[in-house]
């Protein structure tokens, strides 16, 4: 204890984290969560924005049981910066007092990891660890949350409150692991706790295991393998964006490497209920095919896809061809599998969705969307008949 300031300092230890695959002891001694497993990261082959997306702790919460009303949070956050641009807004952690929402912070110093668009090139230059604090909470028995960022990597170094923690007791609700891309990730949503997939979570009153890969949901093998075995009751997975926009693979690659990518995931959870959702609209990929490539002006990135419609014709893939493969492999698939399901992502933002809440780069919907996006996902997985109803956990008050 720091006497001088009344604080009581606890050790970082697993207990106290939700949301992370894995988690790494550093240097420093502080604990650096991960939402990919190691042998994953090996897997991965050294791919840097692999390790950059599965290190930004998307839906990973420090969660405790407190009477404090003041905590403090050690930190060492890597931020990325492009450059030419202006710095990117920081990170914001969010912490919520037995489910309902109790204030918002974010961290200063930390690395920064500056990457040229032009080239994909990155520097890291070091920074000094910085402390995210929140006051006021109320002073009785609670269970306090705070969800990380999902755009700094956060190394937690250290965590002070003016009352004794206590790790909580497992709380029973169902573990919903979900796969997707930069927007399940939380791409342009305020904060992970306000990302699509956590206000659907919240919905649905279950615990969320964000494995959403900003840039990297390709259909990889090691990530099918990482959701094989990690426990789970509820599963989704959100493809097709990243095999477009990085042109991936055709048409005739897409569907093999669906199958395969199912059939691990089965291999680990051969009856929960697996939901596969397609992408959603995305004016510039709708049928032309990519690559997509930063269009940088006015201080602002924007999104083009670099492809020729025609080529769709002959095999490549458009997010209008990806949606129409999906579901005929899903329908394909559920004559055997009564618990594989499908849902078209143009219900949870389409057109007429763009025309009120227009993507700001072209790409990835504002703040506002991932709201409309997590309240539609929550009704139509974990409302009546739908395909999470049955294991769902009835929904909280956030």
């Amino acid at each position: 204890m720091d006497d001088s300031h009344g604080w009581i300092t606890t050790p970082l230890t697993a207990d106290l984290l939700r949301g992370a695959l894995d988690l790494e002891r550093t240097a420093r001694g502080g604990l650096l969560p991960h939402r990919l497993p190691a042998p994953a990261r090996a897997r991965a082959g050294g791919d840097e924005q692999v390790a950059q997306a599965e290190s930004q702790p998307s839906g990973v919460r420090v969660v405790f049981w407190t009477r404090a009303t003041a905590v403090e949070l050690d930190v060492l956050r890597t931020v990325v910066g492009h450059r030419g641009l202006p710095p990117l807004p920081n990170g914001a952690y969010d912490v919520y007092v037995d489910g309902e929402a109790a204030g918002r912070a974010t961290a200063s110093g930390g690395n920064v990891l500056m990457v040229d668009l032009s080239d994909g090139s990155r520097e890291l230059f070091p920074g000094s660890p910085g402390t995210v604090s929140f006051t006021g909470l109320p002073a009785r028995e609670k269970t306090v949350e705070i969800w990380l960022p999902y755009t700094e990597t956060v190394e937690l170094t250290g965590l002070r409150t003016d009352a004794p923690v206590e790790a909580p007791e497992p709380d029973g609700r169902p573990v919903w692991l979900h796969h997707g891309s930069s927007i399940s990730q939380g791409s342009s949503a305020d904060s992970s706790a306000t990302a699509w997939p956590a206000l659907a979570a919240a919905a649905g009153g279950v615990e969320l295991v964000n494995v959403s890969l900003a840039g990297s949901a390709l259909l990889d093998p090691f990530v099918a393998c990482a959701l094989r075995d990690a426990p789970a009751d509820l599963i989704s997975v959100k493809i097709g964006i990243n095999v477009v926009n990085h042109d991936a693979m055709g048409l005739s690659d897409f569907g093999p490497a669906v199958h395969g990518f199912l059939d691990t995931v089965r291999d680990g959870h051969p009856t929960a209920p697996l939901l596969v959702v397609s992408p959603v609209l995305c004016p510039v990929h709708e049928d032309t095919p990519g690559p997509a490539a930063p269009d940088v002006s006015d201080g602002r990135v924007r999104f083009t896809a670099l492809g020729d419609p025609a080529d769709a014709a002959r095999g490549k893939l458009t997010l209008r061809v990806v949606r129409e493969e999906l579901a005929r492999i899903v329908a394909e698939r559920a004559a055997d599998d009564p618990w594989l399901s499908y849902l078209d992502g143009l219900t949870l933002y389409g057109e007429a969705d763009h025309a009120e809440l227009p993507l700001p780069d072209r790409l990835h919907p504002d703040a506002a969307a991932h709201r409309r996006m997590g309240e539609r996902f929550g009704a139509f997985a974990f409302g009546p008949g739908g395909p999470f109803a049955a294991v769902g956990g009835g929904g909280s008050d956030r």
